[in-house]
């Protein structure tokens, strides 16, 4: 690049410039809702959101963080509903080389949208029915997505559950009442979740959320 004539000075240690950020959320966040491994997800989606508001928004099931955990631990998939919400999944901090799906560009999901006639993101959902006991759901886009899943799982109780839903899809329409929906839902069939009451949400926050899951400890970078 060119040389200019005004130089900035700032951090250039991507760790540092990790820890200051954290340290920050912890202090400006009001956390003391969250136990400390709700803390260390809730932070990150706080650190993609770039607003510690956020953490007023941000609902765990009691026990989200131990239900994904050890479901990544077993080796269970990630289902996401975007290949944003993919693509931004670490992959070297899975803990079991996890596959992660997203089903969106599939050759089948065209035509069974138009046969069910809704969007693309939720007819996606129903070719998720082979992997989803036990799987671990990341929707960071479409509440369609997800009001197509809570709509499968309470028509009957038997058939298979995810271990966790993050549910965090993002918009003005449909998004905070998807997520209502999640927390209604979700409670009534004992399946754990998270997500972000409101507008609120999408790819950043939703992979912040998996990236923190996926291990025990808070990692900078």
């Amino acid at each position: 690049m060119s040389s200019s004539p005004v130089s900035f000075e700032y951090e250039t240690d991507g760790n540092e410039i990790y820890r200051q950020s954290f340290a920050m959320i912890r202090e400006e966040s009001k956390l003391d809702g969250f136990d400390p491994q709700q803390q260390t997800v809730a932070v990150r989606m706080i650190h993609a959101a770039g607003e510690v508001d956020l953490a007023a928004d941000i609902d765990f099931s009691d026990g989200l963080v131990t239900a994904a955990r050890g479901a990544l631990n077993a080796g269970a998939p990630i289902l996401c509903d975007v290949n944003m919400v993919a693509s931004g999944v670490t992959r070297k901090r899975l803990p079991a080389d996890n596959e992660v799906l997203c089903l969106l560009k599939d050759e089948r999901t065209s035509t069974l949208a138009k046969e069910l006639g809704t969007t693309r993101s939720a007819a996606a959902v129903e070719l998720w029915e082979p992997m989803l006991d036990g799987a671990v759901v990341a929707i960071g886009n479409a509440p369609t997505a997800l009001f197509h899943l809570l709509n499968y799982l309470a028509a009957d109780a038997a058939r298979p559950r995810p271990a966790a839903i993050l549910g965090i899809p993002v918009g003005f329409v449909g998004a905070a009442e998807s997520k209502q929906a999640l927390s209604e839902v979700a409670a009534a069939l004992g399946t754990e979740y998270l997500t972000v009451h409101g507008r609120r949400g999408g790819s950043a926050i939703t992979c912040a959320a998996i990236n923190a899951l996926a291990t025990e400890q808070e990692i900078l970078g």
